[in-house]
């Protein structure tokens, strides 16, 4: 029989993981002709001295919890059905232990990457932290750093870095700011106000992109209330901008800006004159500082 040809046929298969020890034999040895002692190498350095999983099972396991959301829980269940029983507490201890050789650096590396940004994002939210003096929670907020260019055609990855702080203070923005300049979009929290101003520390003072949702939320709060005319130009106005910005979404920066100077900025000029009419005939000192 001569080969005339073949027939080839791809399948998708799956190994599940699996688990194995890895034994560390160090032989003893000793001189029978003189008496120098015992001779042995010198035991390999572990995360967890003489603690029983490898490097390799403390980086499944942080990579399991804070990339996939695995709760430790369920963590455990996976390891039954490969035949290895972990009591939660004992996965809860091994991945603190591998938090001070992945934390340090991974921290240090992602947000001196953010920092070299030309724009980033920030947001603090509320987080429960255990209070064992006072036998319950207190309020902690969760500061996070992020850049997501890949609606807007950009070519740096996406990250995000959480701090821990236990207030919404704006000195809290001001410290994990240090040696960022560039544009920061924000919400209208005035914590960020500071960084904007020549006091500012740390750096040189930011330009600050608000957010046109917060600004809207507050026209739609009073259009509601009282069917306002003036708010509801205002969310119409709001409207055609989102329009715009859906329109040239992934379009190369030098084209967006053309297009938001051409049909944004006209909307945008004379809109607090549009919130407040009688805002020209008023004295300067009496305007209230309103942030479109």
């Amino acid at each position: 029989m001569v080969k005339i040809g073949e027939d080839r046929a791809e399948r998708l298969d799956i190994v599940p993981a699996r688990f194995q020890v890895i034994v560390t034999v160090r032989p003893e040895y000793a001189c029978r002709r003189c008496d120098a002692g015992i001779s042995q190498a010198a035991a390999p350095h572990w995360l967890i001295e003489g603690g029983l999983p490898t490097e390799g099972t403390l980086a499944h396991a942080a990579v399991s919890k804070y990339a996939d959301h695995l709760p430790l829980y369920r963590r455990c269940r996976i390891c039954g059905r490969g035949g290895v029983n972990l009591d939660r507490s004992t996965l809860a201890t091994w991945v603190a232990a591998s938090r001070p050789a992945i934390w340090p650096r991974l921290r240090t590396g992602c947000r001196s990457r953010l920092k070299r940004s030309g724009r980033l994002f920030m947001d603090e939210t509320r987080a429960p932290v255990l209070d064992p003096a006072a036998g319950k929670t207190k309020t902690g907020y969760l500061w996070a750093l992020t850049r997501d260019d890949r609606g807007w055609n950009g070519g740096d990855p996406p990250a995000v870095v959480f701090t821990y702080a236990p207030g919404r203070s704006g000195s809290h923005a001001m410290d994990i700011l240090t040696g960022f300049n560039g544009i920061l979009q924000v919400d209208g929290h005035a914590g960020y106000d500071a960084l904007a101003e020549p006091r500012r520390v740390g750096g040189t003072p930011l330009t600050l992109a608000c957010c046109w949702a917060h600004a809207r939320r507050k026209l739609h709060d009073i259009c509601q209330k009282d069917g306002s005319e003036i708010a509801a130009e205002g969310l119409r106005r709001i409207a055609r901008i989102c329009k715009i910005e859906a329109s040239i979404r992934g379009h190369a920066p030098e084209e967006r800006l053309a297009i938001r100077q051409a049909q944004s900025a006209p909307l945008i000029a004379d809109l607090p004159q549009v919130a407040d009419p009688s805002a020209q005939r008023r004295s300067g000192k009496t305007i209230p500082r309103i942030v479109f």
